[in-house]
């Protein structure tokens, strides 16, 4: 029953295979509201979201408005808002609703941050896909290649498209892979063509290996084309490496073509719509002052936001050394900031992610633990005690990174820092 101090289990659902056991040990919460929270922490849940509960009458999920409805080891559900509500159009494409990782309301914070601010339009929501989705080509094209296809499967007739065809197709790819990188690398190009045959069989090239070599070629000639034609047309991400070469500009090396790396999915987004450079310098100096106020994190939240795009271009063009940045951005070097800024670059949450992978690894790690020998063998196996006293997740996640520095030779108490 709610209020009571014995310990409850209750069973989450989080999704289809995918599910998680709740303790408490001082029972149910009193409020949904103290129930979402704690699914939150335990079961690392990032956004919005809303529960239901297993009702015995009917034997049927309903949404659950009271604690008072759930007893010890009920069943609940964590049901997902749709994306389309979950999701700003400052995304260009749509996002999950659920992401598997979460530490704490502070991701949520960061994530709607970077999802429901409108000035952020250019900024990409995804990183690349496990497996790209090929879009729907024009209707002539799709017409052309379902007769096709239908050869395909009766007779093995393959299909050589003619040079127009061709190239709307390459076009449409191009389309579509610029919404996550504008440049893909060999494996990627790979991916896409595999991805092309693979949904479209009658385009399988005879006499390759693979099927789909020609493809790629001709998918990486199409994304210089389209690259260009992006640059001609004013994309930050692309312009940032089309400046005149010359002994005046040290920023025009030849071999300095500043490309994302692997993760940073908004590597050089343009203005928000209606902004520029001196507008949102002036934003920047507003920040200055924003930053001496107290419980001010709204407004620095939505400043930052508006002024990512100047940021990670001042980042990017100028290589501004960490003290000057420093200066000008001090809002950035705050932990809320810092995450915040990890989750716009990448689309990923900083410390959910971190605690995840923490989490996956800790007992390879551990094991590694017990083999250290002599001095530093014995201050792991001191703080590794301290999970025979209380087994709880963060318990184990800070005995692993002290552990672990321990490990590396550091002294634990620079990283971490205990308050009684």
């Amino acid at each position: 029953m709610t209020g009571m101090a014995t310990s409850a289990v209750l069973r989450i659902i989080l999704g289809e295979n995918d599910s998680a056991k709740v303790t408490r040990p001082l029972g149910i919460p009193d409020s949904v509201e103290g129930l979402k929270k704690e699914i939150k922490r335990q079961c690392e849940v990032l956004g919005e979201f809303r529960l239901q509960y297993k009702d015995t009458d009917f034997d049927d999920f309903i949404n659950l408005t009271s604690t008072a409805d759930i007893q010890n080891k009920a069943t609940i559900k964590v049901v997902y808002p749709p994306c389309a509500s979950s999701t700003s159009s400052s995304c260009l494409y749509p996002q999950t609703s659920r992401l598997d990782e979460s530490a704490s309301s502070v991701d949520t914070d960061i994530l709607s941050s970077s999802e429901s601010s409108s000035p952020s339009s250019s900024l990409r929501c995804e990183p690349w896909p496990d497996i790209f989705p090929v879009p729907e080509f024009v209707y002539d094209v799709e017409l052309q290649l379902q007769l096709a296809n239908s050869d395909f499967k009766s007779n093995g007739t393959l299909f050589s498209p003619s040079p127009k065809m061709k190239s709307d197709i390459l076009e449409c790819l191009a389309s579509q892979i610029i919404k996550y990188k504008a440049y893909p690398s060999s494996s990627e190009c790979d991916a896409v063509a595999e991805a092309l045959v693979r949904k479209r069989p009658c385009l399988r090239e005879q006499g390759s290996v693979s099927g789909f070599y020609g493809w790629k070629i001709s998918l990486k000639y199409k994304m210089a084309n389209y690259r260009t034609k992006l640059r001609n047309l004013g994309c930050s991400e692309l312009n940032v490496n089309s400046f005149k070469r010359g002994p005046s500009d040290p920023r025009t090396a030849p071999n300095q073509v500043k490309k994302p790396r692997r993760a940073e999915v908004n590597y050089c987004p343009d203005f928000p719509t209606g902004q520029n450079k001196e507008s949102l310098e002036e934003e920047r100096l507003a920040l200055l002052g924003d930053v001496q106020k107290s419980n001010n994190q709204q407004v620095i939240k939505e400043k930052m936001e508006k002024t990512f795009a100047y940021r990670r271009r001042e980042v990017i063009e100028d290589k501004p050394f960490i003290a000057d940045f420093k200066r000008r951005w001090p809002a950035l070097f705050s932990e809320r900031e810092v995450e915040a800024e990890f989750a716009r670059i990448t689309t990923v949450p900083l410390r959910s992610r971190f605690m995840q992978q923490l989490d996956h690894h800790s007992l390879q790690l551990m094991r590694i633990f017990r083999r250290k020998g002599g001095a530093a063998g014995k201050k792991i196996k001191n703080i590794m005690a301290d999970l025979d006293k209380d087994d709880a997740i963060e318990t184990k996640r800070a005995c692993v990174l002290k552990a672990l520095v321990v490990y590396l030779n550091e002294d634990p108490e620079t990283l971490i820092k205990e308050y009684i």
